[in-house]
């Protein structure tokens, strides 16, 4: 019990953390102009996905300790499933998206209002979305559909799909195979355009003769760069480890981390390592100074 009482209350900081942070970095994106460009509206679009995918997994979890039922139902389960898998998903895809509009802006900058135009913008949003949506409705009804036997006990924080395929008492090589080529698709694919987006990017920057110009590219990639290292690092262990490897103590740490430390991080990261950030976050203190007693003012 004591022990509960100690992750309660760190899931719950993380939790109001997430949801301040990323409310702010949305609202900021859409109160100042100097922030309507793609980079911000991708940005605003990861928050709120953010937003979600940590309440599907925490919101529940928390629910759970202040009841003290550790239940959920069927259809609640599944719910569950399919929100924290389309979020996740559609994260994968978003961040890829998000290099190659860091490799256009630095490395084609002349040319970078027509191709990232507002048109392709939010084709390229919508694309992430439907991608990642529809992959975790093909992965849910696929896990669902199979027999359950014996123990109904999810060894695990959330109905997470890896989790729930252990209580399956049939042939479960169709949807194994379903999940990796899925996972296949979602993970190392996205992670080759990024690499090969960045390899670009960090050639332009060490070409980049102005020192203002390169250390602004540097800092902006690199706040990206650690985001991304956190998110598929974490993912790539989870879905993709040799099934020797197969630990759930160290599968529920992971999950922690991609569900709910990785989505408290992203506005923090961009806010420190961002300069445009900071600067709209300073005109939103001035415009209203009550919220100067929620928004923590960082060094420049």
């Amino acid at each position: 019990p004591k022990v509960e009482v100690i992750i309660f209350v760190l899931c719950l900081l993380m939790y109001l953390i997430t949801l301040l942070g990323n409310i702010i970095l949305i609202s900021i994106t859409v109160l100042d102009s100097h922030l309507h460009k793609p980079m911000y509206f991708f940005l605003s679009n990861l928050s709120f996905l953010d937003i979600w995918y940590t309440s599907s997994a925490l919101t529940p979890m928390l629910t759970n300790f202040v009841s003290g039922k550790n239940t959920i139902s069927f259809s609640g389960c599944a719910t569950q499933m399919y929100f924290s898998l389309a979020m996740g998903s559609t994260e994968c895809v978003l961040l890829s998206t998000m290099a190659y509009d860091r490799y256009v802006a630095i490395c084609n900058p002349l040319r970078y209002p027509i191709i990232m135009n507002k048109r392709a913008c939010v084709q390229i949003a919508a694309g992430s979305w439907m991608t990642g949506c529809l992959t975790a409705l093909v992965e849910t009804v696929s896990v669902l559909q199979l027999s359950v036997c014996g123990s109904s006990i999810i060894n695990h924080f959330t109905c997470e799909i890896l989790a729930v395929l252990k209580l399956v008492c049939v042939d479960t090589s169709r949807v194994q195979l379903i999940m990796l080529v899925i996972s296949v698709l979602l993970l190392p694919m996205p992670m080759l355009l990024l690499c090969v987006s960045y390899a670009f990017i960090l050639s332009s920057i060490l070409r980049i003769s102005s020192v203002d110009g390169g250390s602004k590219a540097f800092s902006t990639c690199a706040a990206h760069l650690t985001v991304v290292v956190l998110f598929y690092g974490t993912a790539l262990s989870m879905y993709l480890k040799p099934s020797a490897v197969d630990s759930q103590e160290i599968d529920k740490f992971m999950a922690l981390v991609y569900a709910g430390l990785t989505p408290m991080l992203n506005p923090i990261i961009y806010s420190l390592r961002n300069k445009e950030v900071k600067v709209a976050v300073k005109k939103l203190l001035i415009r209203n100074p009550l919220c100067a007693f929620l928004i923590p003012q960082s060094k420049s």
